[in-house]
């Protein structure tokens, strides 16, 4: 059965913009990680399977099916199809998903996987969904999923997540590390809006969305790329002990990225 990647991202900069609501906008380059991915698969549930009606996912998570950003997904997608084809996939069908991008680590794993999976369906079921109309499902799910719709290397998203425009550069390597520190994202924003509250405006975010990455990475510290990181430091204060110098916050934690030196030779 063929397998679909489902890449991780970091965050090369994340800054707020403002507010919606109970939603936070932000500004931020996502950039495609090629050498960290889920991998997803259908396999075929056994006629004795006591699950046979069930929507069945195997792979490792630490949450419910109802809980998992797939089933939010197939949800969000059967509503928006009223599909019959659909549901007999799921009936017939486990999605298997071999886990390699840590959870709750800013890394975009659920997000991903979910995106990956409304690929997935639409392909084989040939729904013919466009990858706006797909994205417009996703976002549905979670705030990051239209980007990993769109699979570009390189992306400025803004508003909640919903505008995603591709940049243009030269992809980038990277070391990712994820210590063992579990956090919540909705908690950082809290801390970001009661304690650190400083949109950036519209002159400095142009900037930003013109400037290359690397050159970002070069010349703003971990802080100053990343809005979340100081509210992330005040709620998870082990995450200190994890910091290294010259890495960067991804998204709101807690992993960790810096380029991948270039071997001489």
């Amino acid at each position: 059965m063929k397998k679909y990647k489902a890449y991780a991202k970091v965050n090369i900069f994340l800054k707020i913009t403002g507010t919606r609501g109970e939603y936070h906008e932000i500004l931020s380059r996502f950039m495609r990680v090629n050498d960290l991915y889920d991998e997803l698969s259908f396999v075929s549930k056994e006629e004795s399977d006591a699950t046979l009606n069930e929507f069945k996912i195997i792979g490792d998570f630490s949450c419910t099916t109802e809980q998992n950003t797939i089933y939010k997904a197939y949800q969000a997608l059967k509503k928006v199809t009223n599909s019959e084809a659909l549901e007999k996939l799921m009936q017939r069908y486990a999605i298997k998903v071999e886990k390699q991008i840590p959870a709750f680590a800013g890394l975009g794993g659920g997000s991903s996987d979910a995106a990956t999976y409304l690929k997935m369906c639409n392909e084989v079921l040939h729904l013919g969904l466009s990858l706006n109309e797909l994205a417009s499902v996703g976002l549905e799910v979670g705030a990051d999923v239209p980007f990993f719709i769109y699979n570009y290397a390189s992306a400025n998203v803004s508003g909640i997540g919903e505008v995603v425009e591709v940049f243009d550069e030269e992809p980038l390597a990277f070391d990712v590390f994820t210590p063992k520190v579990e956090i919540s994202t909705p908690k950082v924003y809290k801390a970001y809006r009661e304690n650190f509250y400083d949109p950036i405006d519209g002159f400095y975010a142009q900037k930003l969305k013109e400037m290359p990455s690397a050159e970002i990475l070069e010349t703003m510290s971990a802080k100053e790329a990343n809005d979340l990181f100081e509210p992330a430091l005040q709620e998870y204060k082990e995450l200190k002990n994890h910091y290294r110098e010259g890495y960067f916050f991804s998204g709101s934690g807690s992993s960790f990225f810096r380029v991948k030196e270039k071997n001489n030779g």
